[in-house]
């Protein structure tokens, strides 16, 4: 993993972590190796959903040059390879608990609104 340089990074904490994982797709990837654990890639593009087989790879390698994911290959034929998120992509579970609290709140809150 080639880590990124503290100098790279943004002053802000948030526009960091936004520079991380600040697309729905890595979001989504997030979400799914949080929600499973470890995942073949067919597996987790199907759990994503409208996700094409370029952008899901190339989103894979940014979040494991970043160390948030592992990438496992298995010499097997036909090959195997697994992703899972990494001690740091683990740390990551109190964002993607409050994004979900957020969401339930705002679908709530349009509810009460619509009545």
């Amino acid at each position: 993993m080639d880590a990124m340089a503290l100098e790279d990074l943004p002053a802000c904490p948030v526009e960091t972590t936004l520079m991380l994982i600040g697309n729905k797709w890595q979001v989504l990837i997030l979400r799914d190796l949080n929600l499973h654990g470890t995942m073949r890639f067919k597996e987790l593009q199907r759990s994503i959903g409208r996700i094409s087989q370029k952008v899901l790879t190339s989103n894979l390698r940014a979040m494991e040059e970043t160390g948030i994911v592992r990438r496992e290959a298995f010499a097997e034929v036909p090959p195997r390879v697994e992703y899972s998120l990494t001690e740091l992509g683990q740390t990551l579970q109190p964002v993607l608990d409050a994004m979900w609290a957020w969401g339930e709140g705002y679908k709530e809150h349009l509810c009460a609104a619509s009545r």
